[in-house]
């Protein structure tokens, strides 16, 4: 199986800067110019990377739905999806890391919403209530979790795969967001966290929280 690949998203930038390269290198009397747009089209690939994850299943754990840095852990009540208490974690997504969003648990996808918004900062602890948010539900015969995919300052462009209807396995590709970002989980007020802020965790590994049956 293929370890490593780059999404086919990032094609039509990279036409876009080899095409910049060229016309640079037959205008201008010196080709040293070009090394601008090539060095963006290294950044791209790397940017639009798309690495192989093994994913441990199971039916009472939440993985990680993004690569990033926990900006914040909160209790909230959210009255669209779980309908009740619930805790978000939300993961900060530099231009550095990984951009692909994975489910967090297995189950059908009984909820999505599209809500369009600012460009403001992703770090910035109002960024969720106001740029533009992309949202899917998951549910299972356990639990659900909510996802929320926001985009940043850079960030311009939420692409999501699945719709409502769809069934999908735990730490399954759903979407990616281009460039710095920011991911949020939603769960049941019955799920132990087990992050906290400022821990570095990775997409379809990382393990941020277990239903507490006690």
């Amino acid at each position: 199986m293929t370890k490593f690949s780059i999404r086919k998203e990032s094609i039509p930038y990279i036409l876009i800067l080899a095409l910049i390269a060229l016309g640079l290198y037959f205008l201008l009397p010196t080709p040293i110019f070009i090394i601008i747009p090539i060095i963006l089209i290294l950044f791209i690939l790397y940017f639009f990377r798309d690495p192989y994850r093994e994913v441990d299943f199971n039916e009472k754990t939440f993985i990680s739905p993004a690569d990033g840095t926990v900006m914040d852990i909160r209790d909230i009540y959210e009255e669209d999806f779980i309908k009740g208490n619930a805790k978000k974690v939300t993961i900060f997504l530099s231009v550095f890391n990984v951009h692909i969003n994975r489910c967090p648990i297995a189950g059908e996808v009984t909820y999505s919403s599209y809500r369009p918004g600012k460009y403001l900062p992703a770090f910035k602890p109002h960024a969720s209530e106001e740029n533009e948010r992309n949202t899917i539900g998951i549910e299972n015969k356990f639990t659900k979790a909510l996802v929320h995919q926001i985009t940043g300052l850079i960030a311009r462009r939420i692409v999501c795969w699945n719709k409502e209807g769809d069934t999908v396995e735990q730490g399954e590709k759903f979407g990616l967001i281009k460039f710095g970002s920011c991911t949020e989980l939603i769960v049941p007020d019955n799920v132990k966290i087990l992050v906290k802020k400022g821990d570095v965790v990775r997409g379809g590994i990382t393990i941020l929280g277990v239903i507490d049956d006690e």
